[in-house]
């Protein structure tokens, strides 16, 4: 593992062509994500943090610099090769569930312990354990339409980290959510990122919930600073 963190990105540039222009969104970023920390990332709509995050998570390739995951460079590794890393060491959140609807919470759960290799038995256990411990286990056989917002935002980070990735990014995970809510659902993934020891970068407008966290950065001019 690289001494610094579980997640480092050093230099990172990307850009988008518009037509003729030249749209750069990350410019030299620079950035450290240790294990069992949580830092906010807080930045105004088009200031590129869907793009960091995405860049992060090894979905789009860096123009310029590299992303280092667990001390192992990925931003020049093949097709293949990064989405092993994601589907292993790396679980996403996004703001709205992505729940298969046509299966329950707990099979939700299962689907990537399945592609990893688990038996049915093994994933089960562990879909349930986590169900559990984001105390809706007695939601375990409904499907997402029989799922509160809160609910099924539950079930999509017990998702996200039914593999035991490494790192967790997270892109605005509450914000489809009433206030109350929103708070109840951060409760229950601070105490699973303490508790695992995950290393968590959440972009998120609710500035509330990003005082909870160990640190907060932004995006400004492409570059990544703390506040």
């Amino acid at each position: 593992m690289d001494a610094e963190g579980v997640l480092v990105l050093k230099g990172v540039e990307r850009r988008y062509q518009q037509g003729s222009k030249t749209l750069v969104i990350l410019n030299g970023a620079e950035f450290v994500l240790r294990a069992g920390e949580m830092v906010a990332l807080v930045a105004p709509s088009g200031a590129g943090k869907s793009t960091l995050l995405h860049t992060a998570g090894l979905l789009e390739r860096p123009d310029g610099g590299d992303v280092i995951l667990n001390g192992r460079a990925c931003g020049r590794l093949g097709d293949d090769e990064r989405t092993a890393i994601r589907r292993n060491d790396i679980g996403f959140v996004y703001q709205f569930h992505h729940l298969l609807p046509e299966f329950s919470a707990l099979e939700n759960i299962m689907m990537p312990q399945l592609v990893h290799g688990l038996s049915v038995k093994e994933a089960s256990d562990r879909a349930m354990q986590l169900l559990d411990y984001m105390k809706i286990g007695k939601r375990a056989q409904h499907r997402p339409s029989e799922l509160s917002g809160g609910e099924q935002q539950r079930v999509a980070i017990a998702r996200a980290v039914a593999n035991a990735p490494l790192v967790l990014l997270a892109d605005e995970p509450t914000g489809n959510l009433d206030p109350v809510t929103a708070s109840y659902v951060f409760d229950a993934l601070e105490a699973l990122v303490r508790h695992s020891g995950l290393a968590a970068l959440i972009a998120t407008h609710n500035h509330d919930l990003a005082q909870r966290m160990d640190r907060r950065v932004t995006l400004a001019d492409g570059k990544i600073t703390s506040f």
